[in-house]
C-alpha cells in the first residue's frame, strides 16, 4: 500500500528526473560536484538508483548533455515562430530568469569542455545548432546571413545571457536585446529577395 506517497514515475519520467536533477547539480557546484549521491541527493532518490540508470558518471554527464542540448534549442526564441524581427530573442531576460540552472549549466559545459577534451564535440554540437537556427532566422529577417555576421550575433546573444546571470538586470537585457534587434533591421533587405 502506497498511502499518500505519489506514484513512482515512470522509467522514462525517472531518467529525465535524474538527468534534471544532475543539471542543477552542475550548475551550482561544478562537474567537480558531480557525483551519483548529489544527484541523488538533488533528486530526492537513493545513490543506487542513479547508478542503476547510467552505470558510470561519464554516460550520466553525455546523457544530461544530449538532454540539455535538445531543450536548449527548443527553449530559444532565436526562430520565432511569427518570423517577426521584433520576436527575435525577445525573450531572452526572462528564459534566463525562470531557468538559470540550464544556462548555467550550458556555461560550465564550455568551460568543462575546455578541460575534457572529449566533451568538445558535444559542446561543439551544441553551439552548431545555436549557429544554424541564428542563421535560419536572419535569412527569414531578410538579412544575408554570412558565417560571420551569424557568429557575431549569437556571440552577443550568449554574452548577455552571461551578463542577465551576473547582473540580474531584466530590463538592461531587454534593453540590449532590442538595440540589436534594430541593428539587424538596418541589415534587413527591405524588398523580398528577387525583386530587382
Amino acid at each position: 500500500m502506497q498511502g499518500n506517497r505519489p506514484p513512482r514515475p515512470q522509467y522514462a519520467e525517472g531518467r529525465d528526473a535524474l538527468l534534471d536533477a544532475a543539471a542543477r547539480v552542475v550548475a551550482r557546484d561544478g562537474f567537480g560536484g558531480l557525483t551519483y549521491r548529489a544527484v541523488a541527493r538533488e533528486a530526492g532518490t537513493t545513490h543506487g538508483l542513479v547508478s542503476y540508470h547510467f552505470g558510470s558518471r561519464d554516460k550520466l554527464i553525455h546523457e544530461t548533455v544530449a538532454k540539455a542540448r535538445r531543450e536548449a534549442i527548443d527553449a530559444s526564441s532565436l526562430a520565432p515562430e511569427s518570423e517577426r524581427l521584433e520576436d527575435f530573442a525577445s525573450d531572452l531576460a526572462e528564459l534566463a530568469q525562470e531557468a538559470p540552472e540550464a544556462q548555467v549549466f550550458q556555461f560550465e559545459l564550455a568551460l568543462e569542455a575546455r578541460r575534457r577534451e572529449e566533451l568538445g564535440p558535444e559542446v561543439r554540437a551544441l553551439y552548431d545548432e545555436y549557429l544554424a537556427v541564428t542563421t535560419r532566422a536572419l535569412a527569414s529577417f531578410g538579412i544575408d546571413a554570412d558565417p560571420a555576421l551569424v557568429r557575431l550575433v549569437f556571440a552577443a546573444l550568449d554574452g548577455l545571457t552571461l551578463q542577465q546571470l551576473i547582473y540580474e538586470r531584466p530590463e538592461e537585457t531587454e534593453a540590449s536585446v532590442a538595440a540589436l534587434q534594430r541593428l539587424l533591421r538596418g541589415l534587413a533587405r527591405t524588398e523580398p529577395a528577387g525583386d530587382s
